[in-house]
């Protein structure tokens, strides 16, 4: 889109629990800056209850725009050169708009774990967003943030101590303080309905490279069983976003060539403890994974307290695994709830840095890491509180 737009970033569903907290994010850290942003969403008037309750300037732009309306969509994409989309479940309320990005060469972000329609995405409308110049750019909040840059920063530590990337990679949850967000509940029961609806998809669910078309690598570790790690003395457990962040971080490895290797390997779980009391806590994991896609769980437009979200934090851990031995860790850490506080501000700094760091790059559909690599990873720790730091 060019510099003409009306605006540089729309957030698209501001009157729901995410959408609020990233319109509430950009009226604090960018009041009296240059950036130009609107709101949008079904309701003016509940755009307008948002604007005053954030704080924002009585001038904010309110959009009226509806997934069901396509017209909507079409007006709202062009008058701005990124929409920032928060209205999931993204296969339910999100093709139209994805569709009329790519169409009218506008940049689009989004929060997306549901791989399967990601894919569906990607097929239908790469080539067009190649041709316009659309920047199609999924996964932007802790699905699959931090897992994707935490595998790109180890890599780069992995060149510079051990000569060269690795093609082993652990990806270890050690501390997460907060809630799955509703809208996550919501894609998980929309994805289990989906399959059942359609057997077909089932493989394309287990696929760890079905974000990589074309493209099929080595064997992956299936993650779906507590097991003991001997490179960090703990007990493990499945980790109910590994399902996403693998696939995302295998794309990003695609789409920048293959820096870690055709055969790269890669799996994540959550550090559950040591000894017997490590492998009870990883079966508990399990137990509690169970219930998060289960109906009664979070609804969509619910969240946690303001003190809930500040008192959230993460703590991941990366570890590459060199043929002769030698290792080299990375961890990443954010300073709010993972799915609420510290995902408003990963995905508004990422359409920032998408529109004023990282102007030249192709349209097509992106990982963050793979489109805006080092200048986003900067931002997120000069902004974003988030840390990415070389262990011993």
């Amino acid at each position: 889109m060019a510099s003409s737009a009306e605006f540089d970033i729309v957030v698209y569903g501001a009157s729901g629990f995410t959408g609020w907290l990233v319109a509430e994010y950009l009226a604090t850290e960018y009041r009296g800056s240059d950036l130009r942003w609107a709101i949008a969403g079904r309701s003016l008037d509940k755009l307008a209850v948002v604007r005053d309750a954030i704080g924002a300037p009585r001038d904010l732009p309110l959009i009226a725009a509806d997934a069901g309306d396509p017209a909507s969509l079409e007006t709202m994409v062009s008058r701005t050169a990124s929409v920032l989309s928060t209205v999931g479940p993204y296969q339910l309320y999100g093709s139209g708009l994805v569709a009329a990005c790519a169409a009218g060469g506008t940049d689009y972000l989004d929060l997306c774990g549901e791989p399967i329609w990601m894919r569906q995405m990607i097929d239908a409308h790469e080539a067009q967003a190649r041709k316009t110049g659309a920047r199609i750019v999924f996964s932007c909040g802790y699905d699959s943030l931090p897992f994707e840059l935490g595998v790109f920063f180890l890599q780069q530590a992995a060149k510079q101590r051990l000569g060269s990337s690795v093609a082993r990679v652990k990806g270890r949850v050690r501390k997460m303080k907060g809630t799955f967000s509703g809208g996550t509940a919501a894609s998980m029961r929309a994805i289990f309905a989906a399959a059942a609806n359609d057997p077909d998809l089932l493989p394309k669910l287990r696929d760890p490279f079905v974000l990589t078309p074309g493209f099929e690598g080595s064997r992956q570790p299936p993650g779906n069983k507590p097991l003991f790690d001997e490179d960090i003395g703990m007990w493990v457990a499945p980790f109910v976003m590994a399902n996403i962040n693998t696939r995302n971080v295998h794309r990003s490895n695609f789409l920048l060539g293959f820096p870690y290797g055709r055969d790269f390997v890669y799996d994540e779980m959550m550090v559950a403890g040591p000894r017997d009391t490590g492998e009870a806590t990883a079966k508990a994991i399990i137990a509690a994974n169970n219930k998060l896609g289960a109906q009664g769980g979070p609804k969509p437009g619910e969240g946690p307290s303001k003190e809930e979200r500040d008192s959230g934090y993460y703590d991941l851990l990366f570890v590459g695994l060199a043929p002769d031995g030698r290792q080299v860790k990375a961890a990443v850490t954010g300073d709010r709830d993972p799915g609420y506080g510290s995902t408003s501000k990963m995905i508004s700094e990422c359409a920032i840095c998408l529109r004023r760091n990282t102007p030249d790059i192709a349209g097509g559909f992106w990982t963050p890491g793979a489109a805006m690599k080092d200048a986003l990873l900067e931002r997120l720790v000069d902004r974003a509180g988030m840390t990415f730091t070389i262990e011993p």
